[in-house]
């Protein structure tokens, strides 16, 4: 009984251990969450919203847009241009399997802040199809850490850059098109500016409302550790705001429900497909 005592004793210290180190490492008893490696608590809520979607780049490769929509994918949103002269090297082929796949999918140009807008717009005209069916497009708002580049951080010659683009991206492809921005960059920026836009939130660690005050927001990035299937490795993993009566409104639209009321008076949000 002696032994039997201490037996039961050592494995339930043992399992308590196990139970503890999982938790530690934030993938609870049975492993990571199931589509993010590294989930983190503070973006719980995301994984629950029914419209799921990812963003990929040249780093993504080959992706499987077929594989990834059986995995619950809804929506891509697919880099294409950076500054006056990058093309993503897999964007042609990413926009075309995607469209193949029957996967709704957008372009995004990423903002270079040491290139004139009016040279960024020309390229992004040049190099994005104004496709009827794809989303509408995203101007990409980040400062470009770690570059070459050295920007002028003048908050009003930021905006009028800014607001020239939005301008050019809409008249090219007749979409609102989205921003896409992170803590910085609109604390420093965007932070009490006025958009028609619908906003896309980067936030890792708490919801959107937590980093960006009162900021409406139609798309949220909620990690960059996510797993999908059809991608190689990490992969961005973001979520629509609403519902899938909301999405089909966006799909049609190109517009955020909520906003199509006031947005409808400057002719937009128009439906398209």
């Amino acid at each position: 009984m002696i032994r039997l005592a201490s037996n039961a004793r050592c494995f339930a210290t043992v399992t308590a251990l196990l139970v503890l180190a999982a938790c530690a490492r934030g993938d609870g008893l049975y492993g990571p969450i199931k589509g993010d490696n590294r989930p983190h608590a503070g973006v719980d809520r995301a994984r629950l919203m029914p419209i799921q979607g990812i963003d990929v780049a040249r780093y993504q490769e080959n992706v499987d847009f077929i594989a990834a929509r059986r995995d619950g994918i809804r929506f891509v949103f697919m880099k294409a241009t950076e500054g006056k002269d990058y093309l993503d090297p897999n964007f042609p082929a990413n926009w075309q399997r995607a469209r193949e796949a029957g996967m709704p999918r957008g372009a995004y140009h990423f903002m270079n802040w040491c290139s004139s807008a009016a040279d960024q717009a020309a390229w992004f005209t040049r190099m994005v199809p104004a496709d009827p069916d794809a989303l509408p497009p995203v101007l990409d708002l980040e400062w470009q850490n770690g570059s070459s580049c050295r920007p002028n951080k003048d908050r009003y010659e930021t905006l009028v850059k800014v607001r020239t683009m939005l301008e050019a991206m809409e008249r090219h492809t007749g979409k609102l098109p989205i921003i896409y921005t992170d803590i910085n960059f609109h604390r420093d920026v965007l932070q009490g500016e006025g958009f028609p836009n619908s906003f896309w939130l980067r936030s890792t660690a708490a919801p959107p409302e937590q980093r960006y005050g009162n900021r409406r927001w139609t798309f949220w990035q909620w990690t960059q550790t996510g797993v999908v299937a059809g991608v190689r490795g990490e992969i961005d993993r973001n979520a629509f705001f609403g519902n899938q009566d909301d999405w089909q409104v966006f799909l049609r639209t190109g517009c955020d429900s909520r906003a199509i009321a006031e947005l409808a008076k400057s002719g937009r949000c128009a439906q398209t497909w």
